[in-house]
């Protein structure tokens, strides 16, 4: 009985894992989730935003490191399964991450995500002061144009 139900939902996830996808995403967002498996590692994540706004888990990597090989052979994967086009990718500066995106999806435009953006922004404050510094960049990621993100730029800039 055991086998059986272990069978079907390998079939489940092998079909999931196999299924075709839209050919355009908006936004695809690539995270990775630690989590306690044999040898280490991470979950990585592949979320796709399509252009009507809608979301899809795009695909879910077991790996130990992420490095440029792993990336390209990831972003390959939603390729092979119908994506043409990603317009804008987002990840927490990965190593070897653009190089691999832009390598399947040459137009692609990769950015760093806005929390890992602050997150690393704090690494050089003191600890007593983060939570402040955090909250104080926060109108500069959340600008809506560029002018905007400027002003409040210069302002955290010559606030003493």
């Amino acid at each position: 009985m055991g086998h059986a139900v272990a069978n079907a939902v390998l079939e489940q996830v092998a079909e999931w894992q196999n299924r075709p996808l839209d050919a355009v995403y908006a936004l695809v967002f690539f995270d990775a989730l630690r989590v306690k498996i044999r040898d280490g590692g991470a979950v990585h994540i592949a979320s796709g935003v399509r252009p009507d706004g809608t979301k899809e888990i795009l695909g879910l990597w077991i790996e130990r490191t992420e490095g440029s090989k792993f990336w390209l052979r990831a972003m390959n994967d939603p390729r092979h399964r119908g994506v043409a086009d990603v317009l804008i990718a987002v990840a927490d500066g990965l190593r070897g991450f653009p190089e691999a995106i832009n390598a399947v999806f040459p137009e692609t435009q990769a950015q760093t995500c806005v929390v890992h953006l602050i997150r690393h922004s704090r690494a050089f404050a003191s600890w007593k002061a983060r939570k402040e510094v955090a909250a104080a960049l926060k109108p500069i990621h959340r600008a809506p144009n560029a002018d905007l993100a400027r002003d409040a730029s210069e302002a955290f800039a010559t606030d003493p």
